[in-house]
């Protein structure tokens, strides 16, 4: 086939055209000749004695898109870049494993770091310089890719010494070391929830200062913790946060879904992407939220981001897409945003008052909706019930989300990616429970058996997308999703594909108790082990939580030693800095115990079977997992996962339920009540039932 002639006036593509990922494709007419990652590009730079370029960055990320327009795009920088590297182009989300090694390499060079990510390295990969977003030209004390890159190039040929010496102090500094092993006091566990308490704010919710990330993770613990210790600021501290965010201008008002930050401690105007991981952990937190509380308010949120996420965010097999930008026609926000003007136009006189509750004020510009006030308030001021203002809200709502579908939408990120997909099945699956809604298990099932089907090779391994092999975070939350469903579904064979990715997980990640971010067959120069959360909870605190569970739910005493193992790796580095390991710590909480196995047997969908978990799903029972075991079957699916189950029955013909703690059983009930109570006792069993 004749290739096509380029466009007059735009290079031809780069290397980046033959690329899956999106970000990769919108550097494709860069006149920088960029390289995909791969030995292509190393070979290349050791022939021609480069160093190497590297940029990072992702779809949905703003001053990616600022710096591809700046510097990319311009013929200018891109011969510079030309002439003096090798340039690699990586999409973080494609390969968290690339960017992993390298942003931590970003803290050791320049303290922090950031997307998009630039490293300068030799052409073995050693890194010597890090920054984040450079611009074009030098400005307010910032230099300059005009400038950099002539020195680099100076450096690197006059005193590339300094450079490679440099590269093997940071790959050194990199290398996953042992840790003492130990155990983490509750001490430790009590200095998480006292940092929290110290840096709350208590106007705005939230901690720290701005910008303000969601971190439900961070939210959950303190749910759990005040569940487990019954500390009154905890709930406190995880209620105004949520409140908060869902008023604020961080939740998409008109169309639902939660932003990636605020810019400002008080939520009110975001960094418009959204992100599917944000999506559904805040899911998970809301949920757990309502379960503990009881707020309609929370039960509302979580229901509004997962019809987000099932309208805009799923593919036709069930898949869930990564992000959507936060730029649209070349302006960050203009999607989301709204003049006074443009609210007018289409509620008419309702505009007024729609806008007050939403903060849109007798100015030029585009503004962000937020709510200021409860509802209650705004109902109270204008002399009509709440009711009946919850009814005008949402029917302005619908009319500019109308409205708003005519925009020019942000450009979506359709890649679908197995650790993000797995904590949105996970999060499906625990709303499922929560609201009685099998819909909500229909779409995690439909995403899981997608994940299944299409993100595994052909010895059964997991990716992480298509042609990249799987990380520890893929696994470990997919393992989580897993027993998620289980729990939804009650379907045996869920328990099963996780034991099997649990075994799998532990031949090829498991080093000394930790667990390596790479598998053991990685061509990374570095492998590394981490506790600490990001956006995400660590896989470490995940994989250690679900191999407890499931060995709980199999009686399986390796994969709750192996769980111990991860504990005692890390609790010397945890025990440093309690507060950035929520993740960790959550799974903590549930070995520390006391833990429930609650065990229904039961006919399927019968009165009595429903009535016994609805009650169960209806509480806030973090400590408990819960087994069914069909009663009217000899010998179900359950007891060959579960063999302990095999001398369950139902007493009298009733459902029955089997409350135990390290299955010691109480005396088995068939009222709902009893079963509660017994849950919410502390006290173990005086013997074996079971």
């Amino acid at each position: 086939m004749t290739p096509e002639k380029p466009v007059q006036g735009r290079s031809p593509p780069n290397r980046l055209i033959h690329e899956q990922s999106p970000y990769l494709l919108q550097h494709a007419d860069n006149p920088v000749h960029w390289h995909p990652w791969g030995e292509e590009a190393f070979a290349k730079a050791r022939k021609e004695d480069k160093p190497v370029f590297l940029s990072i960055g992702y779809s949905a990320c703003h001053w990616c898109h600022v710096m591809e327009k700046e510097s990319f795009a311009d013929p200018v920088v891109a011969k510079l870049l030309n002439d003096v590297f090798v340039c690699i182009k990586v999409d973080r989300e494609e390969r968290p494993d690339i960017d992993q090694i390298y942003m931590a390499a970003a803290h050791v060079l320049a303290g922090s770091g950031g997307w998009p990510l630039t490293i300068l390295m030799t052409p073995d990969k050693k890194p010597f310089f890090a920054a984040s977003y450079i611009p074009k030209e030098s400005r307010y004390g910032m230099t300059g890719l005009l400038d950099l890159i002539p020195r680099i190039s100076k450096v690197w040929r006059d005193r590339r010494g300094e450079l490679e010496e440099a590269g093997d102090c940071v790959f050194g500094a990199l290398q996953s070391a042992p840790s003492p092993e130990g155990d983490i006091p509750d001490a430790a566990i009590d200095e998480a929830y006292e940092t929290f308490l110290r840096i709350f704010d208590e106007e705005n919710g939230g901690f720290g200062d701005a910008p303000r990330f969601p971190a439900p993770h961070n939210l959950i613990f303190l749910l759990r913790y005040a569940h487990g210790t019954g500390k009154e600021p905890a709930y406190a501290m995880a209620e105004k946060t949520l409140h908060a965010m869902r008023q604020g201008g961080i939740f998409d008002q008109i169309g639902w879904g939660f932003h990636r930050y605020a810019t400002d401690v008080a939520w009110a105007v975001p960094h418009f992407e959204k992100m599917l991981y944000d999506q559904a952990l805040l899911v998970m937190a809301y949920t757990e939220a309502y379960l503990a509380t009881g707020r309609e308010e929370f039960a509302r949120t979580a229901r509004e981001t997962i019809a987000y996420v099932l309208r805009d965010m799923t593919g036709p097999g069930g898949g869930f897409y990564s992000a959507e930008d936060a730029d649209s026609e070349g302006e960050e926000g203009k999607f989301y945003t709204w003049t006074k003007a443009e609210i007018l136009d289409v509620l008419g006189e309702d505009g007024e008052r729609f806008s007050r509750i939403f903060g849109i004020a007798d100015r030029p510009g585009r503004q962000v909706l937020r709510r200021r006030r409860p509802l209650a308030s705004w109902a109270h001021e204008f002399s009509m019930p709440e009711e009946d203002l919850a009814w005008f809200v949402e029917g302005a709502r619908q009319r500019l989300f109308q409205a708003r579908e005519q925009r020019v939408r942000p450009a979506k990120d359709d890649k679908i990616l197995t650790d993000t997909n797995a904590l949105m099945i996970a999060a499906l699956a625990g709303a499922a429970r929560a609201f009685d809604d099998p819909g909500y298990l229909a779409a995690a099932e439909k995403a899981l058996a997608f994940v299944l089907e299409n993100l595994r090779d052909e010895d059964g391994r997991l990716l992480h997308c298509r042609g990249v092999a799987a990380t520890l975070d893929d696994y470990a939350f997919m393992l989580r999703a897993l027993i998620e469903v289980y729990e939804a579904s009650f379907s045996p064979a869920y328990i099963r594909t996780a034991v099997d990715l649990a075994r799998d997980m532990i031949a090829r990640y498991l080093d000394r108790g930790g667990f390596f971010f790479t598998p053991d067959d990685t061509d990374l120069p570095v492998r590394q082990k981490t506790v600490y959360d990001g956006a995400v909870p660590s896989g470490n605190g995940v994989a250690m939580h679900a191999l407890f569970v499931l060995g709980r739910m199999t009686a399986n005493l390796e994969l709750e030693a192996v769980a111990d193992g991860v504990l005692r790796a890390f609790a010397g580095a945890v025990r440093k800095a309690p507060a950035a390991a929520p993740g960790f710590l959550t799974g903590l909480l549930f070995m520390r115990g006391p833990g429930f196995e609650v065990i229904i047997a039961g006919v399927p969908g019968a009165e009595d079977t429903r009535a016994l978990v609805g009650a169960v799903r209806s509480r806030y029972t973090p400590e408990a997992v819960v087994i069914f075991r069909p009663s009217d079957e000899e010998e179900p699916d359950i007891t060959r996962v579960a063999g302990f189950t095999r001398d369950v029955v139902a007493i009298g013909g009733k459902a029955t339920a089997y409350v135990c703690i390290n299955y010691a059983c109480d005396i088995p009930t068939t009222e709902p009540a009893e079963m509660l109570r017994l849950l919410a006792s502390r006290e173990r069993p005086p013997e074996p039932v079971i």
